[in-house]
């Protein structure tokens, strides 16, 4: 009884002294701590109650259709598979995956949301033969397809600041095994605790115990989301301290869903250079290559496996830790009932099945993503597109830009030592589509810099003879392809003083010649002459009519090309000849679609009227006579005759410039060949651009070009440019505008009486 007494003495003078401090820590420590858990409250509202993030805005190519007839190579085929990462497996059974056996193809198709809505995974089979798809079906039940669409190449990602790749998932959209696994491994308790679990932390250091290696970890799945969204990765007791009351206050404030919603979006899973991957839908993509959804449990137990440490466990760099990993969560998913014993054992004897090709595409395609972004920046300013999530669909062909780059390669290394100073530019369209296809703005294809395919302005040459010859053809009671034009000598007075004596390339002048020969040999002096008599500000206005912000010389040297455009410039120029005499803008852009995968916008092509529709076929049918017998005889030769192009040839002054523009049934392309320093490269049209069209044209599965014959009629002329007869000698069959053949006529009939005995009449 005295011991107890005695106790209590002391403990009353023990207060006695202490009560003071002891209160006025108390109160200290409530006055401190009210108001920072106040403030903490308001930096937690202020983040959750609008939680967002940048999310990256990722460009796509196109969907590459397949259809019974399309034109298609195993060359192209294998460049858009490779485009969009596709593995290559003796099964392809999983999606992104593709088997070839010879012609034979199967491809199993990734879901993917494009502008007119969700695509389902698919296996396809397809076989190739002569340029052409011959068949294709379902390659699981062996039904005919009528066409197919295959997910769409990621070519570029544009990141904001804090250059994470993300892509927002609802709960909805996490397949369940994920979800109940993630919280098997890393916080069992979830459901029931506020936010800290004293309980769990013990448990962790027993199992990571007993199994030698962390299976387990303490923090709740709050706390890690503190760790990500609030903190720095310091081991402070203050930031200690600071988690544990932010995952309180988060807890109180907010629901279980929006918790593990924004967990499995937040949380960290890897990095590739300067690209932090965050949340399990973008680290789906990242190593796997494929939807979330169509995870299995192997795949989803490794990115789960990997929270711990998504550098330890990289599958690509640590592969067996990572398989030792995954198998252990694996486990922890048979043990929890998420998995049984046979599902169990099915996926622990898989093998690590990340794809070689799921890796965050590398931004490529400089020149035409500066393209992408000029034609879309009115309506989604840099700050969206760097941080809203879109989706861009692009006209972009894979296929068709890795012929093209490979083009420019074989072409300037055939120049020789000629070839070492020039630079290279392409442009590549759907010849009635006016879809770019392709844009190469540098011989160094994924060079950043100067884009000459869309900024070089260089003068043109020849190129502008075809609607000198077109502003022409469109008075039809005037001209006709059997008009004669004065080749001779011209002298004409310069503004500044001086006289304007140009000359043809050979030096010579021809004398009287048909407006189809001017044309097909690229006659100079007749050009002006026929330019002169239509009048130069007539061809100049139409130039101005296609709106390409460019100063065009009103001289008559404007009728031999002194204009300065780019080779995208002269894009929009020919594809109104290749679109039929239809003025049809040149897209890059599809549409685009928001982080939902809702359509925004979509950039639909509206073509315009066709006045000079048949003035144009005119020009056309006399530029397919350019590929055969004039300048551009060489795609003949080459053996593209069969593709019927038509194009021209164009060189500048002192051969600064080499230029070649053409088209097919399906492609029109625009090359350029020159220095930047703007010294001659002793290159004419014919040695220079036009070898890089005949090198794309030769890998490309294409069309050929079949002239529409609506409003043309066709008669035999002389070469006095009257009507005569077939079998009069130098007689040649040119089209007219239907009504507008030549009246006059000049017979032969020594020439028709030597074919009536020749004949055996």
């Amino acid at each position: 009884m005295s011991f107890l007494s005695s106790s209590l003495n002391f403990l009353y003078a023990a207060w006695r002294i202490a009560r003071i401090p002891f209160l006025v820590g108390v109160g200290l420590a409530i006055g401190f701590l009210v108001p920072y858990a106040w403030y903490l409250d308001s930096e937690v509202r202020s983040r959750f109650d609008d939680l967002s993030w940048d999310l990256p805005s990722r460009v796509y190519a196109r969907p590459l259709t397949l259809a019974p007839g399309v034109p298609m190579n195993a060359d192209m085929l294998g460049a858009e598979l490779a485009a969009a990462r596709y593995d290559e497996d003796a099964q392809a059974q999983a999606p992104g995956t593709f088997h070839r056996d010879g012609a034979r193809w199967t491809i199993k198709r990734r879901t993917f949301i494009y502008l007119d809505g969700r695509e389902r995974e698919k296996r396809i089979a397809l076989t190739l033969a002569n340029g052409r798809v011959a068949d294709l079906v379902d390659a699981d039940s062996g039904a005919a397809l009528e066409r197919v669409r295959l997910d769409p190449a990621r070519i570029a990602t544009l990141y904001g600041a804090q250059q994470e790749d993300r892509r927002y998932v609802t709960l909805g959209e996490i397949p369940p095994l994920l979800l109940s696994g993630l919280q098997a491994v890393e916080d069992r308790d979830f459901k029931h605790h506020h936010g800290i679990n004293v309980g769990a932390i013990v448990r962790a250091a027993w199992a990571n115990l007993v199994a030698g290696h962390v299976v387990q970890g303490g923090s709740t799945l709050t706390q890690q989301l503190v760790k990500n969204l609030f903190l720095d990765r310091g081991q402070r007791f203050s930031r200690k301290f600071n988690e544990a009351l932010l995952s309180l206050i988060i807890e109180a404030r907010y629901d279980k869903k929006r918790i593990l919603e924004a967990y499995v979006n937040e949380v960290f899973l890897g990095q590739q250079g300067a690209q932090a991957v965050h949340g399990f839908a973008a680290a789906s993509e990242f190593y796997f290559g494929r939807d979330l959804r169509s995870l299995g449990a192997a795949d989803i137990a490794l990115l789960v496996g990997m929270v711990q440490g998504p550098s330890l466990y990289d599958p690509r760099r640590n592969p067996e830790r990572a398989l030792g990993r995954r198998n252990v969560v694996l486990g922890v998913f048979r043990d929890t009932g998420l998995l049984d014993d046979a599902a169990y054992a099915a996926a622990s004897r898989q093998p690590i099945g990340t794809a070689a090709n799921a890796t965050l595409p590398r931004d490529r395609y400089p020149a035409f993503l500066e393209l992408v972004r000029r034609q879309i920046r009115e309506g989604f300013p840099d700050a969206e597109l760097n941080s809203a999530g879109l989706s861009i669909h692009t006209t972009l062909a894979p296929s068709v830009q890795a012929l093209g780059e490979a083009a420019i390669d074989k072409a300037l290394a055939g120049l020789g030592k000629r070839g070492d100073a020039v630079e290279a530019a392409l442009v590549v369209t759907g010849a009635r589509d006016g879809e770019v296809q392709a844009v190469i703005g540098s011989r160094d294809v994924d060079a950043p810099g100067f884009n000459r395919a869309l900024d070089a302005l260089r003068p043109i040459g020849s190129l502008v003879k075809p609607f000198v010859n077109l502003v022409a053809l469109a008075q039809p009671q005037r001209y006709s392809l059997a008009t004669l034009l004065d080749d001779g000598p011209i002298d004409l007075p310069q503004p500044g003083g001086g006289r304007w004596r140009p000359e043809n390339d050979d030096r010579q002048s021809h004398g009287e010649v048909l407006l189809v020969d001017a044309l097909m040999q690229s006659w100079n002096l007749a050009t002006i002459n026929l330019g002169q008599r239509i009048g130069v500000d007539r061809v100049r206005g139409f130039l101005e009519s296609f709106r390409l912000g460019r100063a065009i010389n009103p001289n008559p040297s404007m009728l031999l090309g002194a204009i300065d455009l780019s080779p995208f410039d002269v894009a929009r120029l020919y594809q109104y000849l290749a679109a039929d005499g239809h003025a049809l803008p040149l897209r890059a852009v599809r549409g685009v679609l928001d982080a939902k995968g809702r359509p925004l916008s979509r950039y639909e092509v509206k073509v315009g009227g066709g006045d000079y529709t048949t003035a144009s076929r005119l020009v056309t049918w006399a530029m397919q006579q350019v590929a055969i017998g004039g300048t551009a005889h060489a795609i003949t030769d080459s053996g593209l005759g069969w593709l019927h192009a038509a194009g021209k040839t164009g060189t500048s002054d002192t051969q600064r410039d080499s230029w070649f523009a053409g088209f097919t049934g399906d492609t029109l392309a625009v090359a350029w060949v020159g220095r930047d320093d703007n010294k001659p490269t002793g290159l004419f049209g014919s040695t220079g651009g036009l070898r890089i069209w005949i090198e794309l044209m030769k890998r490309l599965p294409g069309a050929p070009l079949v002239v529409p014959q609506d409003g043309i009629e066709r008669a035999y002329v002389a070469p006095s440019g009257k009507r005569t007869d077939a079998v009069c000698a130098g007689a040649r069959e040119l089209p007219f505008a239907l009504g507008y053949a030549p009246t006059e006529e000049e017979h032969c009939p020594m020439d028709q009486l030597r074919n009536f005995f020749g004949s055996g009449g």
